[in-house]
């Protein structure tokens, strides 16, 4: 594990550790409502200043953009490291180095005690993807990728799926709940990957279904509208995994746009054909 993968580790299992404590009396937790389906709780912003305190500890010079806070950078003062909450206004065009972080990814599987939650981790370097780390407190599992380096999942190498044929892929995707501006258009293209295909699972956390992708348990994955901490890591995860990841339409710009397509090579043109008449 390099310094900066292990000092994402350490951010990942301080985070993990608080959302299984805290995940005893789901009742005592205070619940906010930022959008329609879109919920934040006490845990998300705990997970968000755990995160932030350890990641500026170790690299104060980096930028932190994080799901709940939205920009942070560090300075240090004569009584330690103050850190601040920045407009997105002030934020240079390509910062140097720039955290991704979804400190809960899955906020309503885990009020509801669903296990299928994740803290996202992603770093940029001027612009490119170049570490990730996904941490699943519930199943103590652990996803890592350096860009050029492979994708690991507990320290042992992972890799796309094999598979090439349609009928016998396992898709994940996720309902467009917040903005249901184009459901039909999803539900359109659901209903044909649900013909074409082995079927569809829908678990609620883009970033652990990009590991699921990653490591071969699905064979593809899409989703509209998602944000840059929901895929910056899983996506690198798949990368490095083997794997290819563009939008809809088989371009790149998925991380600005949030809409996303990931499998392998050959999979990943099918899925694409599938979609685009739909488009």
């Amino acid at each position: 594990m390099n310094p900066i993968l292990n000092t994402a580790f350490k951010a990942a299992r301080k985070a993990g550790d608080m959302m299984i404590r805290a995940s005893s009396n789901l009742d005592a937790i205070k619940i906010d409502s930022k959008a329609f389906n879109d919920f934040v709780s006490d845990v998300d912003r705990t997970s968000e200043a755990l995160i932030l305190d350890t990641l500026f500890y170790s690299y104060p010079d980096h930028l932190i953009r994080s799901e709940e806070g939205g920009y942070f950078r560090a300075s240090k003062t004569r009584e330690g490291l103050q850190i601040e909450q920045i407009a997105a206004a002030d934020v240079p065009a390509t910062p140097e180095y720039e955290w991704v972080i979804d400190p809960l990814d899955g906020t309503t599987n885990y009020l509801h005690g669903h296990p299928q939650y994740a803290v996202s981790m992603a770093l940029l370097h001027k612009g490119k993807l170049q570490e990730a780390l996904v941490f699943a407190p519930e199943r103590n599992d652990c996803y890592m990728a350096s860009r050029g380096q492979g994708a690991l999942l507990n320290d042992r190498r992972i890799r796309v799926s094999n598979r090439i044929e349609m009928n016998r892929c396992l898709m994940g995707t996720g309902f467009p709940v917040v903005d249901q501006s184009i459901m039909d258009t999803y539900l359109a293209i659901l209903k044909d990957f649900l013909a074409k295909t082995a079927g569809a699972r829908r678990e609620g956390s883009a970033a652990l279904d990009l590991c699921a992708v990653a490591s071969g348990r699905l064979d593809g994955f899409f989703e509209f509208n998602l944000k840059p901490w929901d895929i910056a890591a899983g996506a690198l995860l798949v990368q490095e995994a083997g794997g290819i990841v563009t939008d809809m339409h088989g371009n790149e710009g998925w991380l600005e746009s949030g809409d996303i397509v990931a499998a392998n090579p050959k999979v990943l043109a099918q899925m694409l054909q599938t979609i685009a008449p739909h488009l």
